[in-house]
């Protein structure tokens, strides 16, 4: 997959796989400071010696944190459209947190283009199907269908999209 593509060309690519991010490390420096950020200070979270008697063996990062990691796994692998001027974050149709993501694991996320769509004169709307994949675990962390906008200005917009 191309690191840029055209805004013409998003439609070549609906219905592929069009990233996989790189592996990021989660570890308990990063869930303490996700559980400082939100105040949710659940102790499956942040007190590893309580945890260990839990059935995950230790601490799990939030849900939420693991979903927040989307936005950098996109930056990451996602190609960039030329025309953009600004993308936004629209919302999730569906979420499920499939299984815990341990403290001192890895992550990365796959993310399928399954829509675009323009709306008005500067704006496409991209929908994603992502799966976050935690390294060396069969069960995935979470998967979604994410929905973002991407902005640009509207002369440059496809007439044959």
């Amino acid at each position: 997959m191309p690191s840029e593509i055209s805004l013409s060309d998003v439609r070549t690519i609906v219905g592929t796989e069009v990233g996989v991010s790189d592996w990021i490390m989660v570890d308990q420096t990063m869930i303490n400071a996700f559980a400082d950020a939100t105040d949710d200070h659940q102790f499956i979270h942040v007190d590893p010696e309580r945890a260990k008697e839990t059935v995950f063996g230790g601490t799990i990062a939030h849900g939420f944190l693991t979903l927040s990691l989307l936005s950098a796994m996109n930056f990451n692998c996602v190609p960039k459209i030329r025309e953009q001027t600004m993308g936004v974050n629209y919302g999730f149709d569906k979420i499920r947190f499939m299984s815990p993501v341990k403290a001192g694991t890895r992550v990365r996320g796959g993310f399928k283009l399954a829509e675009a769509r323009l709306r008005g004169a500067g704006m496409m709307m991209l929908t994603y199907e992502v799966t976050v994949e935690i390294e060396n675990e069969r069960k995935p962390a979470l998967t979604a269908t994410w929905i973002t906008i991407t902005q640009f200005d509207p002369k440059d917009r496809p007439e044959d999209f």
